[in-house]
């Protein structure tokens, strides 16, 4: 049976924006994640007393637990469902919120992050496989970035959180409340992202493509029902026909393999975009930019004041990429961003490569500063408008039904792989220079553009039961 054209799809909006808003909400803790342990840096470091090394890695071991959760996320989710992967997530989420704010050194906080970061990269597979299985093709890139949106909106909260908790205690490790540092309440915060997660993740259904291949059709069309106001049968008939061409009813890693360098090709270019994505040194700005400001001698406050007007960037520039990506396209979107973050990231390049250095700290002009900081920004505009939300949007449909949760998941681990060797060495790369960080990152997303040109296949409005075609093409 073909399949129903994207522009003949009739749905309820309302329903499936719900219930993709609540999946995504996988994404506000992921983001809230990544950006909470900025405005704490400084203060960890000083209270601990770690040098850059271990500071480096304190603040990369949550990403570590995050591809060992993105790793796992794909199997688990095949075998108890989206649903209950979601509610573990956030619980996991939780318990390191506790453990990471009562930390009493390093070892103890790498465990907690390590804890946390496992919750977080299954919430990154989960998120966007659920979100492209239950949403009509013709919006699907939309609903897809809202993925994105609630990483940059945890993001800003984090950053913004930590920002007011800075200025009431009078500076991260000062003393706020119940005699506990500031810094430690930065991280008591993520409970409340955590417990939001777990609880409303059991509001929604589950994925009907999972539920179908479970053998629960009925479910699977009341779910369907919900969002679809015509077409469900076509729609039902079209999963039943991908799941009864499966090779087996639990889809393992095994239906990975294919034969350039042991995996399907399309299985590469997801792990590609991923690597890319991170490659680029996007996490750069936002875990270590309130202590990289102050390096270059702006303030504590100020800086915090950046970081947060940068996040604020970063929302508004994803909101343009979901009101554009179903009309412009995937492909198209990635190679302006990588153009645009090749040109900003070269000019901060050789701005830090220009500027002075005193006490092995580079030191800006009022000029250079401000140059600095509208290269920074641009950069976010465009990875925000771009990297950002456009690589999630394909992972979670450039798959087949076969393989999307296991290829997913590698895919994620991979990025959250690449986003800790990518922030644990930019400490390392920073003591020698910025020169030379913001010099690897350019070279990285002109590669981004290469691979992109060559590579990357458009998926606009295409219905996911068609993506065996697609897959197959990109074997060719």
């Amino acid at each position: 049976m073909p399949s129903v054209p994207a522009a003949e799809e009739r749905f309820n909006t309302t329903r499936a924006v719900h219930l993709a808003s609540v999946a995504a909400l996988g994404g506000f803790m992921f983001g809230f994640d990544t950006a909470v342990i900025n405005g704490a840096v400084t203060a960890l470091r000083k209270d601990f007393a770690m040098g850059s090394g271990l500071t480096g890695f304190s603040v990369a071991s949550a990403l570590l637990g995050a591809a060992l959760g993105a790793w796992a996320a794909g199997q688990l989710a095949n075998r108890y469902g989206r649903i209950k992967v979601m509610v573990g997530a956030g619980l996991l989420f939780v318990a390191s919120a506790i453990g990471t704010g009562l930390a009493g050194g390093p070892v103890t906080l790498i465990l907690w992050r390590v804890i946390g970061g496992m919750g977080v990269g299954a919430a990154s597979v989960i998120a966007p496989a659920y979100i492209a299985e239950i949403s009509p093709a013709s919006i699907r890139g939309r609903l897809g970035s809202l993925q994105q949106l609630a990483i940059v909106t945890g993001i800003f909260v984090a950053l913004l959180s930590d920002y007011a908790l800075a200025e009431a205690a009078g500076g991260a490790s000062a003393e706020l409340w119940f005699g506990q540092a500031a810094w430690r309440w930065m991280f008591f915060t993520m409970l409340v992202p955590g417990l939001a997660y777990s609880v409303l993740s059991l509001t929604i259904p589950e994925s009907p493509r999972y539920l179908v291949a479970k053998g629960d059709s009925v479910r699977a069309r009341q779910v369907l029902s919900e969002v679809l106001t015509s077409g469900v049968s076509e729609r039902m008939a079209e999963i039943q026909r991908t799941v009864d061409t499966e090779s087996k009813t639990r889809p393992d890693f095994s239906d990975l393999r294919g034969p350039f360098l042991g995996l399907l090709p399309i299985v590469w270019v997801g792990i590609m975009l991923s690597v890319f994505q991170q490659a680029v040194g996007i996490n750069v700005i936002f875990y270590y930019s309130a202590a990289l400001w102050q390096q270059v001698g702006f303030s504590e406050s100020d800086s915090l004041k950046i970081t947060v007007i940068t996040s604020i960037i970063n929302i508004l520039v994803t909101v343009v990429a979901i009101t554009t990506i179903d009309k412009v396209g995937r492909r198209v979107l990635l190679l302006v961003g990588s153009a645009g973050m090749a040109v900003s990231l070269g000019t901060l390049a050789v701005v830090f490569g220009a500027a002075k250095v005193v006490d092995g700290n580079p030191v800006l002009g009022d000029n250079a500063g401000l140059i600095a900081l509208l290269a920074a920004n641009l950069f976010v505009v465009f990875f925000g408008v771009s990297w950002g939300p456009v690589v999630w949007v394909l992972l979670g449909e450039m798959f087949s039904n076969r393989i999307r949760a296991g290829a997913l998941g590698l895919a994620a681990a991979a990025q959250w792989v690449s986003n800790f060797i990518i922030s644990q060495s930019f400490p390392m790369l920073a003591s020698i220079g910025l020169w030379l960080a913001y010099g690897l990152y350019t070279a990285f997303a002109v590669a981004s553009f290469l691979f992109v040109a060559k590579s990357v296949r458009e998926t606009k409005g295409r219905q996911l039961e068609d993506m065996e075609t697609q897959a197959a093409a990109a074997a060719e």
